[in-house]
């Protein structure tokens, strides 16, 4: 069985001068191998293939017989690290609550412990006739919700 903990360390070598991040390593029973990374202006496919080059370097194909696969956490895929959604702030997202609530907003703010959107909604305003679109901010703490997922707009 490949150890994780090794392949993590070859990750964060290659990754120490660089603004990657890592977002997931998993390794299946069958010894497949996948490191997830992920840059705020995107993922260079130039830039996997050298990261699995290094990886592979580390390892030995003569004790262990695996498969490597190395690419970007993936667009409209829920985040899965902070650096995801600090990257994401002052766009659009899709939060699932545990409460099976779905809500659509502007990601405002995170930090280790919660994040915030603006969302949008229609509410009466006292001295109105009609109900005006309101903005109003919600905060999740991480355990709350289901998942967190940048909305890809292509308007």
């Amino acid at each position: 069985m490949i150890d994780k903990q090794k392949v993590i360390e070859l990750t964060q070598e290659w990754l120490a001068d660089k603004e990657y991040f890592l977002v997931d390593v998993t390794i299946s029973k069958d010894d497949k191998i996948t490191v997830e990374i992920d840059h705020a202006d995107g993922v260079w496919i130039e830039d996997c293939a050298e990261l699995s080059r290094h990886i592979e370097s580390g390892l030995s194909r003569d004790t262990e017989d695996y498969e490597l696969e190395v690419g970007s956490a993936g667009l409209g895929q829920p985040f899965k690290v902070l650096q995801q959604y600090l990257i994401h702030i002052g766009k659009e997202v899709e939060v699932l609550g545990k409460d099976g609530k779905k809500y659509k907003g502007i990601l405002t703010k995170a930090d280790e412990t919660a994040f915030s959107i603006a969302v949008s909604k229609k509410q009466k305003v006292e001295g109105s006739k009609r109900p005006q679109m309101v903005e109003q901010e919600i905060s999740f703490a991480y355990g709350d919700t289901k998942y967190t997922k940048y909305i890809i707009n292509f308007k």
